[in-house]
């Protein structure tokens, strides 16, 4: 049986890491990434953390000829791990056209593939903008949506919907959603990790790179919020956590272990940090105070 896996954005942050858990797992990771917010280098880097060259296709998902041709060319996978799609929620409020475009069309292209092709499995990574603001916290699986309060959470709540309704219209697919919380470190090797191309959108590569001198000063904006200290808190989550997760819920689909055709699973740890826990906790295994 085929252990092929297509991992779509497998060059990014959650993807590369992924793409070595699969690897450790006996898996064939199949790195399919158009390189719009990762490297080529990264490819290089997975090779050296798991021992044999690393397969990259570059490919734009959001076009349906180039999609197919991908598809044919590794039409003996048994599974998707579907992780491209544009990701700032920022970036998203003020260029909301082009986030619809590209992550919606991307994924019709990948589940039109998937059903051409017979491929039966399927991991997207969703997140837990699809709660919006939820009306109690912590927020479970079963907590009702709101709703979602960027376009990129829109097209989260969007691809969740598509893939609930593929899944229902056939008899074969299942797929898991898997939810994140908020992704951070990198691997033990340091050779893969967070590295965002352009200005950060997220905590800690902004502590990192002003760790770095990369970045002037890090700015941190809001004290008045309901927490210990006054500033904003997340559920933060290892990444190779998460890319273990992927490993586990790709199992229970290629596996032929009993699971219902659509699942959906939260991944954080229940346990929120600051803003300043988390610059705090820098400081004092690095040893570095930051500006």
């Amino acid at each position: 049986m085929s252990k092929k896996i297509i991992v779509t954005g497998g060059a990014g942050y959650i993807g590369s890491h992924t793409v070595v858990a699969l690897y450790e797992a006996g898996y064939e990771p199949i790195i399919v990434d158009n390189l719009s917010n990762s490297r080529a280098d990264v490819v290089e880097r997975i090779a050296k953390i798991v021992g044999q060259q690393a397969h990259l296709d570059i490919v734009d998902l959001a076009d349906a000829a180039t999609t197919a041709d991908c598809f044919t060319r590794h039409s003996d996978a048994v599974g998707v791990i579907h992780f491209a799609a544009l990701k700032a929620v920022g970036e998203s409020v003020a260029k909301p056209t082009e986030y619809y475009r590209n992550n919606l069309d991307s994924l019709l292209n990948v589940l039109t593939q998937m059903q051409d092709h017979d491929i039966p499995s399927l991991i997207f990574s969703s997140s837990a903008t699809v709660y919006g603001q939820p009306d109690t916290l912590p927020a479970t699986e079963s907590t009702p949506w709101q709703t979602a309060e960027s376009p990129y959470g829109a097209t989260k709540q969007m691809g969740e919907t598509i893939i609930h309704d593929y899944i229902k219209a056939g008899s074969k697919p299942k797929a898991i959603a898997l939810r994140y919380f908020n992704p951070i470190g990198a691997h033990k090797s340091a050779l893969i990790g967070e590295l965002p191309l352009g200005v950060p959108n997220n905590l800690m590569p902004y502590i990192t790179q002003t760790a770095a001198g990369l970045r002037d000063q890090l700015s941190v904006f809001g004290s008045d919020y309901d927490t210990s200290d006054g500033t904003a808190i997340r559920d933060y989550i290892h990444v190779v956590d998460i890319a273990e997760a992927h490993v586990v819920a790709i199992d229970r689909l290629v596996g032929g272990k009993e699971a219902d055709r659509f699942e959906v699973f939260n991944l954080g740890t229940g346990r929120g940090s600051t803003v300043l826990e988390v610059i705090q906790s820098f400081e004092k295994s690095s040893g570095q105070k930051l500006n």
